[in-house]
């Protein structure tokens, strides 16, 4: 019964010393590449809504057509 205990906390502390071993690898970028980063997502994201609210008016205004 006490094996079974010490084999079920390996794993876990294996999975722990990985994960920290992991996040030792990771790179954050500078103030400089975040901005423009942000600033592409924001302006990706602005593009494709309006893509969609356009798609979107134009498909309300077709079915209103059919319909009416």
């Amino acid at each position: 019964m006490g094996e079974t205990a010490k084999t079920e906390k390996a794993p876990k502390r294996k999975w722990r010393e990985g994960l920290k071993s992991e996040f030792k690898k990771l790179v954050w970028p500078d103030k400089k590449t975040l901005a423009k980063q942000t600033l592409v997502v924001m302006v990706l994201s602005v593009f494709l809504g309006g893509i969609i609210a356009i798609i979107d008016f134009l498909v309300q205004y077709g079915l209103d057509f059919l319909i009416r």
